[in-house]
Parts: C-alpha cells; structure tokens; sequence
C-alpha cells in the first residue's frame, strides 16, 4: 500500500490491507461525483477553523488554493483517481498534502470522514433537487403547451381501459400537470430534511475542539445544523425520501408514457409521435416504434429498485455510521441520473406530439359516452337515480341487441329532449364544477398554469 494512503488511518496498523480487500472496499469509482461539494465543504471547514483560532488565515488561504487548484484539475480531466486512497474525500485530502504540504495536514482538524460524507452527500442531492425541479417545470409547460393548442380537442375519458364519458384532450393533459407538481412538491420538502449540515458531528460525539457549526453551515448555504451527533452521521432518511419521491415520479412518467403509447396505436390513432422520438423495427420495414416512451416506462423499475434497496440497506443497521452506508451513493446516483433525463426526453417528446383530430373526434363521438348524461337528464326529470340508472342500462341494452343508435331509442322511449342530450359539445359545456372538464374550466386552467410555470 502506499505510504500516501497508508498515513491517513494507517497508524494503528502493522500492514496495508490485501489487494483483493482494497478492491472490494473502495467506493472512488462512483463516489468521485461528490468532490465539487467535498471541495466546497473543506474550505468552509477550514475557514471555520480560522474562526475558532485552529488554523490561521494564511494556512486557509493556502489550503483553499490547493483545493481550487485540486478542483480544476478534476474537471480538466486531469486529476488521477487513486483506489489506493479509498474514496472521494481521501483522494483530494492526499493530493492537498501532496501539493501543499504539511499545512494539508490541519484540514481534517475536528472532522471525521463520517460527518464529511454526510455532509457532501446532503449538498449534492440539495443541487440534484434543484434540477429536478427545472426539469419537471420544463415537462409541465411541455404539457400545457400541447393542453392550450389542442384545448378544443375532444377525446374518450377511460375507466378500465373502456370508453367511459367525453373530455377534452387539455383537461387528459393537465391531469399530468397536477400529478408533477405533487411531485415537486415532495422533492422541495426532501430538500428542507436535507439542508441541516451535519459537519462538526465529526465521528459519532463531536469533537473537544470548539468548533462553530453554525458559521461552517451558513458559509455552505444550509438552513442550519443538526441537533445530534449520533443521528447526524447516520441518518439517510432524506435519500430515502428523494428515491420515494423518486420512484413516485417514475410512476406519474410511466402513466403518461402508457397513455402516449396508447394514443399513438394503430387502434386508437389519436396521436402520431415525431419520428425523431420513435424507432423502426430490424425485421418489419413498415414498424414505428414508441420506444422512448417504452423506455421511460421502462426506468420506472430502476427507481423502484433503488428505493427498495435504500430501505434495506437502513433497516438494521445499529447507530451510529457503518460501513454499510458506503452502498448508498451508487443507487442514488443511479437515480438522479434516470429521472433527470427521463423528465427530460419525455418533455422533448411531448413537444413533438401531433394530434390526429379526425380520430379523436370520431372516438368521441360514441353516443354511449353521454349514456351517464342521458341518467341526469331522467334525474332533473323527478326519477330517482338508481331507476334512471337501471332504465338507460336497458336502453343501452335495447340498442345493442337491435343493432340501434343510444339515442334513437332514447328518443323513441323519452321523445325529442332526450335525443338533444347526445351533442358531445353541449354536455361538455354543461360540466361548469370545479375540476370538471367544461371549455371554460379547462381554459382558466391553462392559464392558471401557465403564470404558475412563468
């Protein structure tokens, strides 16, 4: 092993650990991700330093520069990830050295890798919450553009994958515009359980050294600092909550994703998705594939998975840090990473969604979708609902085994009003409740919309 990376915790040991152990412990290969926001949380730790009279400012001020200078190196490409040194935090700390000597040495003052990573773990999801809520904007105003374009387009509503009554296209749309902003609603309230900087729990008891918590905090942007040592380095309950969040996003996706991959079905045809955003098929010439749909339907599975395995890895693990918790970052990076470009090309392909007006308004115009407004029409007339129920059934009845229109015989048995309640137009219109699908209702919405999403 080298001397570099045996002197970090080396000392209590007569001998490096075996090659196949370096191997199986090192988490470089994927927790090098966190070195912008452990870079950050060194210079606001060695300025804390300062501040309580361990280090000087000169000493921080070389240290920082060696970090700045560490940093641009990384993002150059650089920088050479060393498995040796084990992990992301240990890597920089013994290029600082390297670079600027013992003075690199004080920076771990009153600090553990414990409180480290929980804090650069908190300040990376902080940044990833924060795209993900660009990204789920972008898919909603994706949503109400098409909404508002196509807000007098009539199509079947569905229960049970069965025509079910008449609603407007828009209001199908918007439906998925409330779902996401629940959605960022939940990512928002993760990020406050996030942003409480654990630096200065150091191992498991905080350190003799008086350290000011509060200014490291401030100085790194949290809203302030958590109030016990012992849950601060072991708690990742708010990466369980992102992947919660997460995988209920993936969810909402895969909805829209099954709807979009309905729509644009030979048998329904209601929608026809840019070429772009399709594949073809490697035997049959004449296939248009909806395979980015299929795909963020499919992702949907990573985010579960992931979920799953953050509670798992949590469930019986005994206070305080293990190192168990070292298989928390692939996942969650795994999962940034999915939902990120999967809100993504979703918005894209939703941007690309022309809409076949001539199916839509022939699906739409099955007189059996306004059998529920026939039932209202016999209510306001003084029969109970359940009779009026049971009556339209059998005229529905009626007009299936005489191969009849609902609203011919509806007017044979009720007269001419009854005949005028199949005007899909008019029993839109008619729908005026709060949330209901009227041309009204679903315009206010598109605007209400759009100055939320401004």
């Amino acid at each position: 092993m080298k001397k570099s990376a045996q002197r970090i915790w080396g000392g209590r040991f007569s001998a490096g650990p075996a090659e196949a152990v370096k191997a199986f412990t090192e988490s470089v290969s994927f927790d090098w991700r966190l070195y912008k926001h452990d870079i950050a949380g060194s210079i606001a730790h060695a300025k804390g330093l300062v501040k309580v009279g361990l280090l000087t400012g000169a000493e921080a001020a070389k240290i920082e520069r060696g970090l700045r200078a560490i940093e641009r190196e990384i993002e150059s490409g650089k920088f050479k990830w060393d498995h040796d040194c084990e992990d992301v935090h240990m890597n920089i700390e013994t290029a600082l050295i390297r670079k600027i000597g013992a003075v690199g040495k004080k920076l771990h003052t009153g600090r553990s890798r414990n409180d480290q990573v929980a804090t650069d773990i908190r300040l990376w999801l902080i940044s990833k919450i924060r795209s993900g809520a660009h990204e789920i904007q972008n898919l909603q105003k994706a949503l109400v553009a098409l909404a508002e374009k196509e807000c007098d387009t009539v199509i079947p509503g569905y229960t049970h994958l069965q025509r079910a009554q008449p609603v407007l296209l828009a209001h199908h749309l918007l439906a998925y515009v409330e779902m996401f902003s629940r959605d960022a609603e939940r990512f928002a309230d993760c990020a406050k359980r996030a942003n409480l900087c654990p630096l200065g729990a150091g191992a498991i008891a905080g350190s003799t050294l008086k350290l000011d918590r509060a200014y490291v905090a401030k100085l790194l942007g949290f809203a302030g600092v958590t109030q016990n040592s012992m849950d601060a380095v072991s708690d990742r309950d708010f990466i369980v909550e992102f992947h919660a969040a997460a995988a209920l996003t993936g969810a909402h996706l895969s909805r829209l994703a099954e709807d979009t991959i309905l729509w644009s079905s030979t048998e329904f045809g209601f929608i026809t998705i840019a070429d772009a955003y399709t594949t073809g098929s490697s035997l049959m010439p004449q296939k248009k594939n909806p395979d980015i749909a299929e795909l963020a339907r499919g992702k949907t599975a990573r985010l579960y998975g992931n979920l799953v395995q953050a509670l798992t890895l949590i469930k019986s693990l005994p206070l305080t840090y293990n190192r168990d918790l070292q298989e928390d970052k692939a996942p969650l990076f795994k999962s940034a990473d999915t939902l990120l470009s999967t809100l993504h090309i979703v918005a894209e392909m939703m941007r690309h969604i022309h809409v076949n007006h001539v199916k839509c308004e022939a699906a739409a115009s099955d007189p059996m979708l306004l059998a529920t407004d026939l039932v209202d029409f016999l209510v306001k007339k003084g029969m109970a609902f359940r009779d009026a129920h049971h009556a339209v059934g059998s005229l529905v009845s009626e007009a299936e085994q005489t191969h009849s229109s609902l609203p011919k015989v509806a007017t044979k048995k009720y007269g001419p009003a009854a005949g005028k309640i199949f005007d899909v137009r008019r029993a839109l219109t008619a729908r005026t409740a709060i949330g209901a699908p009227s041309p009204k209702n679903v315009k206010a919405q598109i605007a209400r919309w759009k100055k939320l999403l401004a």
